[in-house]
Parts: C-alpha cells; sequence; structure tokens
C-alpha cells in the first residue's frame, strides 16, 4: 500500500498542503517544531481516525479556524482509495472512504496499516499500563476485526457495570446480565493477548539484537488477573470492593506486558539508549507483525528515530530501514547527514521536503515520472 497524494487543510500549524509522495522514501528535514510531525500525524490519523497524541479531536483543528480537512489518495491491492476526515469545532468527526461516510469508525481500522515510530514511544516504557495495553490493541486489532468487536463489547458492559455501581444498584440479576457478556469478551480477549505475545516476542527480540547487537537478553511478559483466575470469579470475589472504590477493579481492562532487560524491568534497569533501542524494536516487530497477517503492507512512519542514540545503533537502524522488507517509509529528522546516508544505501525513488513554518515544499526527487 502506497499513499500517492495527501492535501491538508487546518491541520494544527500546517494551513494548507497538497503533497504527492514517492511510493518508497519521503523524507521530511527542518528544525523542531516546524511541523514535520504533523505531516505524519495527518497520515496517521487517516488510518485511525485520531491523532497519535491524545487529544480531543478539536485540539488538531489550527487555533484560527473552525475546521480541519484531511484527504488522501492511497493505491491499495492494485486500486485506488480515497479516504478523507473531517473535523468542526461542537460537531462530530466525519470519515469517509471513497465519498461515502461510514457508519461506524471501526470499520475503517485495519483498512490502511500504519505503524509510528516516535519519541512519544518513551511512554511505552515509562508509562502507565494502559500505554501498553493500546499497543497489544492497536496490534491485534490491524488483523483481527472480531477481537476489535470483543473489545467495544467488553468496554461498554464494563462502563454499564462501572455506572451501576456509582449508582449504587445491587440488584444481582442486573449485574448478571451485564457481567456474561464482559465474561465472555474476556476471555476471548485475554487467549488472543496471550497468543499474540507468544508469537509476537520472537520477533521483537530479532529486531532488538538487530539494532544493539547480541550482547543484551529482552523478552515480554503478559501480565493479566485472567491468568490466576475466572472473569466471573474476579467480578464476585472483588464485588465489594468494587462497591467501596466505585468501579471495576479486576479484568483485561487492567492488562499488562512486562518489558525486560536481562528478567529485570526495563523500567528500573534500562538506560535512555537502551529504553529507545527498546521502542524501536517494539514497533519494528509490530510492523512485521501486521505485514505478515494482512495483504496489505502497512507504510511506516520514523519520527526523529535517531535521538538518544549512540553511532552503531544509528547504523544498524539505517541498515534495517534500508532493507526491502519495508514498503513506503516516511522519515523526518533534523539532521540532513542521516536522511541522505539512508537515501544513498536503499538507492531506490525518494521525495525529500523542507519544513518550515507549517509550509511543506520539495527540495529534491530521485524519480521526475512521479505525481
Amino acid at each position: 500500500m502506497t499513499l500517492r497524494e495527501l492535501n491538508i487543510l487546518n491541520f494544527k500549524n500546517i494551513r494548507e498542503a497538497h503533497l504527492s509522495f514517492s511510493p518508497k522514501l519521503n523524507c521530511l528535514i527542518g528544525n523542531n517544531g516546524m511541523g514535520k510531525t504533523n505531516v505524519l500525524d495527518a497520515i496517521y490519523y487517516l488510518s485511525f481516525c485520531k491523532s497519535y497524541v491524545p487529544q480531543p479531536d478539536a485540539a488538531v483543528i489550527n487555533h484560527d479556524e473552525d475546521f480541519a480537512m484531511l484527504q488522501g489518495r492511497y493505491i491499495r491491492r492494485d486500486a485506488q482509495e480515497d479516504i478523507s476526515v473531517s473535523v468542526q469545532r461542537g460537531k462530530r468527526k466525519v470519515v469517509r472512504r471513497g465519498g461515502k461516510e461510514y457508519q461506524r469508525l471501526s470499520q475503517h481500522i485495519g483498512l490502511l496499516p500504519v505503524v509510528m515510530i516516535s519519541p512519544m514511544d518513551w511512554d511505552l516504557i515509562r508509562g502507565a499500563g494502559d500505554e501498553r495495553r493500546k499497543l497489544m490493541d492497536q496490534i491485534i486489532s490491524q488483523n483481527n476485526k472480531e477481537y476489535l468487536n470483543a473489545l467495544i463489547r467488553y468496554a461498554k458492559c464494563i462502563e454499564q457495570r462501572n455506572s451501576m455501581i456509582r449508582n449504587d444498584l445491587r440488584d444481582p440479576i442486573l449485574y448478571e446480565t451485564v457481567e456474561q457478556q464482559a465474561c465472555t469478551a474476556a476471555s476471548f480477549i485475554s487467549s488472543e493477548r496471550e497468543r499474540w505475545i507468544t508469537e509476537f516476542t520472537p520477533v521483537f527480540m530479532r529486531y532488538y539484537n538487530a539494532v544493539a547487537g547480541e550482547g543484551e537478553q529482552v523478552s515480554l511478559r503478559y501480565n493479566s488477573h485472567l491468568l490466576h483466575d475466572s472473569m466471573q470469579d474476579l467480578l464476585e470475589k472483588n464485588r465489594q470492593r468494587d462497591f467501596a472504590v466505585g468501579y471495576t477493579t479486576h479484568g483485561v481492562h487492567r492488562d499488562d506486558i512486562d518489558l525486560l532487560l536481562h528478567g529485570h524491568s526495563m523500567r528500573k534497569t534500562g538506560s535512555q539508549g537502551q529504553c529507545k533501542t527498546y521502542t524501536i524494536a517494539l514497533r519494528l516487530a509490530q510492523f512485521e507483525f501486521i505485514k505478515n497477517g494482512n495483504a496489505t503492507t502497512p507504510i511506516l512512519l520514523l519520527d526523529d528515530v535517531f535521538d538518544r542514540l549512540d553511532s552503531s545503533r544509528v547504523e544498524n537502524i539505517i541498515h534495517i530501514v534500508a532493507s526491502n522488507k519495508f514498503g513506503q517509509i516516511f522519515i523526518t529528522d533534523t539532521n540532513r547527514s542521516h536522511i541522505d546516508r539512508i537515501v544513498r544505501d536503499m538507492d531506490s525513488d525518494f521525495r525529500m521536503f523542507v519544513v518550515k513554518d507549517g509550509e511543506c515544499n520539495i527540495i529534491e526527487n530521485a524519480n521526475s515520472s512521479i505525481s
């Protein structure tokens, strides 16, 4: 899959941009705060109907405007796909495929797979468990609609149960109905997460070693209440506690992944370079996992990927990215020397843009026949 054209209007600091891209490598160069990351976020938004940065929809609209619009033209499985997203203050966002509005945004997830590597990935290690659950859910959902539907059903059940708890409803029949649906969804979610982490971990370890070398031992471990009890047992055992605190304290919505280095928590033992390597390996493994489970090759977005890394790890990443296993790549950097080395090593079609104050201009194009 490739993104051929992107039109941006009033998205963050980009007032207007009409961009056409190389099917292989697209480089965005500029100082910090100029809008490079916002271009990548626009591409991400077209795939996931939300910003990579957790924020309300209205936050992506330029401060001086009332609406934002994104339009992307893709080539997917040898056919053209036109996707648009419009966001207006005080109204719900509208996502259209081929001019037809989606009834549910979940119908769009997985159509245009994208993997983004960003400095914000630091939260995967330093942040709370919801960051790592989001990673699991995002990867599995892009290849598994049944899993996504189970997540939606489970979230609705837990929201309903929490509302009943807050309103001090104690009728066991009411809880039985809601909890039965939650338990069915939770069982499926947990089993899929267990299966996923068994398949995902070796891929992650391979990428970590490819960047860091063979001297560091890393692993992932699924951490869930359901590894020891059924969802129904958990709800029954913790019912009084849930009434006391005002919400559902146990279930797959509390799952986590233990990120380990030499058997110890990466959060506690990893250096900045090791943590950065860890998150890059997680995202590269995400790319491969999605690609292998989907007939569509994801777009890879690399935002400021070389920061906090020593020269050997930078060289290894350049070598990995330059391999032919990736499809279309977008990369941002303040340092053009990194970009030039990737362009040289890939020896393929590329486009290079300079981004300044929200304006994007092409400065180099290896194949003028592409439009």
